[in-house]
């Protein structure tokens, strides 16, 4: 059996003073500095605050996972092993890069000399290694050398509800010179506005000093009402009036036993903290890096229908109000930024639907899905799928890249469409995501996909709601990130890995069909 961590909770309080430069967390662990406050104090007026505006809030890497479609599968795990290192090496390097502020505002070349040039040498290696795999198992040469540098993000990058996340507008490459021309998008807001204000207010990057900040949370009884769920087309309801209108309902419980663990199965199988974000789970109770598939076809389900053996998991919610919590002192936990007191849901819907232009398919078993991007701050939206509400504003408000701050007697809500198409053939693809994909707007499936029943997750959380102040947020929440992703709201996702037995598929696809309502 695999290691999951199913510890009892515990929180320990811990006052964080605000303004502080820094805060350590656990014993020889990280120091997450905040560099804005630290700026902000440390010196007599706004030169000071300009200097911390400059230097560089995290690190953009591109993401080599997704590049690599057509991978052998003798060279699979190889390279996923390979993968799983390379987002080690961003991990540490944003760990350096948040522990060095004093050295970077007295060198202007240290981030490229002592944490960008170092990190593209590692990734050299790294991505040299999974081309020695790919060819080894007779594929063709991925070339992956471009792939090798990374660009130093600045702190005044914005973030607009209704765009890319911006890394066009001023980005360092390799520490380097500025690029970009601060385009506009979405709603036309400008990509490339200077954020420094807000920043030089004393703004907060979080309990662990690495987000949110005050610019990732909206009031949403300010935000202009909007129809579309999702990101462009990523994250449609498959189902409508017409076709396959039945639903099926799986109850699986909240998390109530607290299991948790940081790592992905999926993504970063036989890895320990591949994820380095701490994962709630749901459904199917042996879900780790380890587990195969034939430990996940016999294991134990918190699902009532016991032929639901499915593995329901997403980054857990955190509360940073000044408390810690388990895993203060773990690697994907306090270690690498994600602080606070775990919310469990107060609510996990899991619904299955049908597709408004004909009938559904049954979902082969072991059947991989990913929908989202837990690094689309760094990584751009083309695979963000995020909806932000509010109950009773999710008929009207759904948001992409902003935490909703509710009003009173309502709860937050996260909302995840699912992928519904699916290739016929494969239950994982080389980069996890080729191999199914999301319905038309007209509810087709291209490229002769086949539809597929679509899981909708519906997670509610009660909240305090988080206050702003001075350009300060107060008691924020946040989901667990990779740590150089800046705990934005883009990054939420969701997974899920198909163990229902073949009777209970037959069911739920005879009742979609059908038009039934089931259970």
């Amino acid at each position: 059996m695999g290691r999951n961590i199913r510890k009892r909770r515990t929180s320990m309080t811990a006052k964080v003073v605000a303004g502080s430069a820094a805060l350590a967390l656990g014993g020889g662990g990280l120091v997450w500095a905040n560099f804005y406050a630290s700026a902000h104090e440390s010196g007599s007026g706004q030169n000071q605050v300009k200097a911390a505006g400059a230097q560089i809030a995290t690190i953009q890497c591109p993401d080599v996972g997704q590049k690599l479609t057509n991978v052998p599968n003798g060279a699979r795990s190889g390279v996923s092993t390979e993968l799983a290192n390379l987002d080690k090496q961003i991990t540490e390097a944003y760990a350096r890069l948040a522990s060095t502020r004093q050295a970077q505002t007295n060198d202007s070349g240290f981030v490229q000399n002592a944490i960008l040039g170092p990190l593209k040498d590692k990734r050299t290696a790294a991505l040299d290694r999974i081309r020695i795999n790919i060819q080894r198992a007779g594929g063709a040469n991925p070339n992956l050398g471009q792939l090798a540098g990374c660009t130093g993000v600045p702190a005044e990058q914005p973030q607009t509800n209704d765009g890319e996340a911006g890394q066009d507008g001023g980005q360092q490459q390799d520490g380097g010179q500025q690029q970009g021309d601060g385009q506009q998008q979405g709603d036309g807001q400008d990509q490339g506005q200077d954020q420094g204000q807000d920043q030089g207010n004393g703004q907060q990057n979080g309990q662990g000093g690495n987000g949110p900040t005050a610019a990732d949370f909206v009031d949403i009884t300010q935000v202009q009402g909007n129809a579309q769920l999702g990101v462009g087309a990523n994250g449609l309801a498959a189902n409508g009036r017409s076709g396959s209108r039945g639903t099926f309902t799986t109850k699986c419980g909240t998390n109530g036993n607290d299991n948790h663990n940081t790592d992905n199965v999926i993504v970063a199988p036989g890895v320990s903290n591949g994820a380095h974000h701490l994962h709630d789970y749901v459904g199917n109770q042996s879900n780790d890096a380890f587990a195969s598939d034939q430990e996940l076809a016999g294991a134990q389900t918190t699902c009532q229908n016991q032929g639901d053996k499915s593995s329901y998991f997403w980054p857990v919610l955190r509360l940073q109000d000044g408390s810690q919590d388990f895993d203060q002192n773990a690697a994907g936990g306090g270690t690498e930024g994600n602080v606070g007191k775990i919310l469990q849901p107060a609510q996990a819907q899991l619904k299955f639907v049908g597709n408004k232009k004909g009938k559904v398919v049954a979902m082969p078993t072991a059947l991989r899905i990913i929908t989202g991007d837990a690094k689309a701050f760094v990584n751009g939206n083309a695979n963000a799928n995020v909806n932000w509400s509010c109950t009773g504003f999710e008929n009207k408000v759904q948001l992409k890249d902003k935490y909703p701050i509710c009003p009173q007697g309502s709860q937050v809500v996260r909302t995840t469409n699912f992928q519904s198409c699916w290739d016929g053939q494969n239950i994982d693809s080389a980069n996890h995501r080729t191999h199914v994909a999301f319905v038309q707007a007209d509810g087709t499936c291209a490229n002769n996909f086949k539809a597929i029943p679509q899981l909708q997750v519906r997670l509610v959380y009660n909240v305090p709601a988080p206050t702003i102040e001075n350009g300060t947020v107060v008691n924020p929440y946040a989901v667990d990130t990779f740590p150089e992703n800046l705990h934005k709201p883009i990054t939420d996702h969701n997974d899920f890995i198909n163990f229902f037995s073949a009777n209970t598929m037959n069911k739920l696809v005879k009742c979609i069909n059908t038009g039934q309502k089931c259970q």
